[in-house]
């Protein structure tokens, strides 16, 4: 890219936790946190709505999410057996 248009992409935190961006500079947003756990967290929507569609642990188990930004319910439990659980309902109700 040109001189001043550098933009972030990916942050490694002491804590083991890497964040990984896309976008623009200085419209950067949050698509994938990788834990020290070996859990990914996916996600989705522009700089400061992101919202929390996935989630893989180590074990192969992948959580889907659907919901609005603070509101995200769980929707789909695939196992690593291959068991799938479905889910619907409100969060919390």
């Amino acid at each position: 890219g040109e001189q001043g248009a550098e933009r972030v992409v990916r942050v490694v935190l002491a804590a083991g936790v890497v964040q990984c961006y896309e976008g623009e500079q200085g419209a950067e947003r949050l698509v994938r946190e990788e834990l020290a756990s070996g859990e990914v967290q996916h996600y989705e929507g522009g700089r400061g709505a992101e919202r929390f569609v996935r989630r893989e642990f180590a074990d192969g188990e992948v959580q889907h999410y659907e919901g609005e930004r603070g509101a995200e319910r769980m929707v789909r439990v695939e196992s690593a057996n291959g068991n799938v659980h479905y889910y619907e309902g409100e969060q919390g109700a």
